[in-house]
């Protein structure tokens, strides 16, 4: 399952854990993804995305098309 925005495309960021020591321990920090299904009243039908908490406000504040519009992507892109 990858950890990818299908919208944005944020992917998990690489990272150190730095104890008081001062070691260093390789770490993953993972986007904040939630898996929805979004209402397109434009078609008419529901559609299951993944999609970073980010992309999801700005979803309902614009739209699913027009966010997608200025994205430059179309709906096949991400399914």
């Amino acid at each position: 399952m990858a950890r990818v925005c299908k919208i944005t495309g944020k992917r998990p960021l690489v990272g150190n854990n730095v104890s008081k020591s001062n070691r260093k321990t390789k770490r993953r920090q993972l986007p904040n993804l939630q898996s929805k299904r979004i209402f397109v009243p434009e078609l008419g039908k529901f559609v299951q995305l993944k999609v970073s908490v980010t992309a999801l406000k700005t979803i309902d504040r614009l739209g699913l098309m027009p966010y997608l519009k200025k994205q430059g992507l179309k709906l096949s892109d991400i399914q």
